[in-house]
């Protein structure tokens, strides 16, 4: 299994560098960093008293790797997990914040595993988690990244201007359905006919 600083660099390089997109409702980020967590960290990168832009385009990929690994992974637990689940949640916790937490609890409460949904990684979640995985092995990896990327076709079902991280401008699989099915065992991809037709009604 890679290391969390494996990890952490592959999902830096997922993220890729500045970008400014009116559409994410982030806010600017640089290597997935957003400004807000930059000020939360009071990381004054210029050294001018404030936290600014500028300090977040001075962000070296390695701060964002580290960044990732304290706040994202060790702070919400994601260490705790399952091994097998780790990289797939860490790297949506990156993406979308608690609900990627969230979604593994519904998933967990799917099964038969119950545990609040509430976007907190607690003894509760470790334990629904760790005896979904002995049961389930790979299978819940897999039932993971489906489940996210069936939550990002829903998001842009109802958010038409995410839609574009979803279906390519070719009509192709988009960054986010991409990113997700990385987790997901190549026999449970979909094909690009079925991407096509998951999004034929969007406009």
């Amino acid at each position: 299994m890679p290391t969390v600083e494996q990890i952490a660099k592959q999902i830096v390089v997922r993220e890729g560098g500045w970008v400014k997109d009116p559409d994410d409702p982030g806010g600017a980020t640089n290597h997935g960093v957003t400004l807000a967590t930059l000020r939360g960290l009071s990381w004054d990168l210029d050294g001018d008293g404030g936290v600014s832009e500028n300090d977040l385009r001075r962000l070296t990929p390695d701060q964002a790797a580290r960044i990732f690994i304290e706040q994202y992974f060790l702070a919400p637990q994601i260490n705790r997990l399952p091994e097998p689940l780790r990289a797939s949640v860490f790297d949506m916790q990156v993406n979308a914040g608690l609900q990627a937490t969230r979604l593994l609890q519904q998933l967990l409460n799917d099964m038969g595993f119950p545990c609040a949904v509430d976007g907190v990684i607690g003894p509760k979640t470790i334990e629904a988690a760790t005896a979904a995985a002995r049961l389930a092995g790979r299978h819940l990896v897999d039932a993971y990244g489906i489940a996210r990327r069936n939550y990002y076709y829903a998001l842009a079902d109802r958010r038409p201007a995410s839609r574009k991280y979803v279906r390519r401008k070719d009509g192709g699989k988009g960054g986010w359905i991409t990113r997700a099915e990385e987790f997901i065992s190549p026999r449970f991809h979909l094909t690009e006919t079925q991407h096509r037709e998951r999004t034929r009604k969007w406009r």
